[in-house]
């Protein structure tokens, strides 16, 4: 396809993503993958040995190419790797948002799970998962009490729920969302320079922030430029809030309503050895 048409796709969607069988999405395909994380492989090795060595746990994003779902499909993956190196969960986005699926296939309830961190129960969703309320309900009835949202990076997307979600769980609540400027795309990947001159200035402006668990900031949304921030926080907060509303606690009806929560990795192939 002549150049000029290539600029009319990208004026449509970016890189004229939703083209079937079209050449240039097929090397866009291609070296996305090649880019994807495989945990099977080791790819997240030198992070766990990193956090190892600082002591640290972490919620990771990553774009995962499953091997136990054959290699090449692609999935939006939220990895917890604890503060000794070992990977607890991995949790790969239940329902890609619109476009999205016309490159990630849809994920399961296998990391579905909250993890020990000093006095919290820790969880995290990603993106647009995060409005599910059946999916964050799964979340609150492990426990949870500190909530972690990955975001691809706008302030529409935190400003609003981050203090929802602390106030509806009466947790902590931390939205993670990413900075992206139109001079972050690579000119060495395929068609680089395209992409470059479609995008606007800055496609994602960032957001993160912290609400606590009556919904007030504790670290109010920023967006614009790169920073390092953080806060201690108080579990006792949580403790004081859970005395009126305690959502699958005191205040929960379960012999009216109850959630079933699937945990099994889904995968196509059941080897019996």
């Amino acid at each position: 396809m002549a150049k000029a048409g290539y600029r009319a796709i990208l004026d449509l969607s970016t890189t004229g993503g939703a083209r079937f069988d079209d050449p240039m999405q097929k090397e866009l395909y291609a070296f996305y993958q090649s880019q994807a994380v495989c945990l099977e492989d080791g790819d997240l090795d030198p992070v766990c040995a990193q956090l190892k060595n600082s002591n640290m746990a972490v919620y990771l994003g990553i774009i995962e190419r499953a091997k136990d779902r054959g290699g090449h499909s692609l999935y939006c993956s939220f990895v917890y790797i604890d503060a000794h190196g070992v990977i607890g969960s991995v949790h790969r986005k239940l329902m890609p948002t619109y476009e999205e699926r016309l490159v990630w296939a849809t994920g399961d309830g296998h990391g579905l799970r909250t993890h020990k961190l000093g006095a919290f129960a820790v969880g995290g969703l990603n993106c647009w998962e995060n409005w599910m309320p059946l999916t964050r309900a799964s979340l609150y009835g492990q426990g949870e009490n500190l909530h972690v949202a990955c975001w691809p990076g706008s302030l529409r997307n935190t400003e609003d729920i981050t203090p929802f979600i602390a106030k509806e769980g009466r947790s902590f609540a931390v939205s993670v969302s990413s900075l992206m400027r139109r001079e972050d795309v690579p000119l060495d990947m395929p068609y680089g320079k395209d992409i470059k001159e479609a995008l606007p200035e800055m496609p994602a402006n960032g957001g993160s922030c912290i609400a606590a668990p009556d919904g007030s900031w504790v670290l109010a949304p920023e967006t614009g430029r790169e920073s390092l921030r953080f806060a201690v926080i108080d579990y006792d907060f949580v403790r004081r809030e859970r005395q009126m509303f305690d959502p699958s606690g005191h205040y929960s009806r379960p012999d009216v309503v109850s959630l079933n929560l699937e945990q099994t990795r889904q995968s196509c192939l059941h080897i019996k050895r």
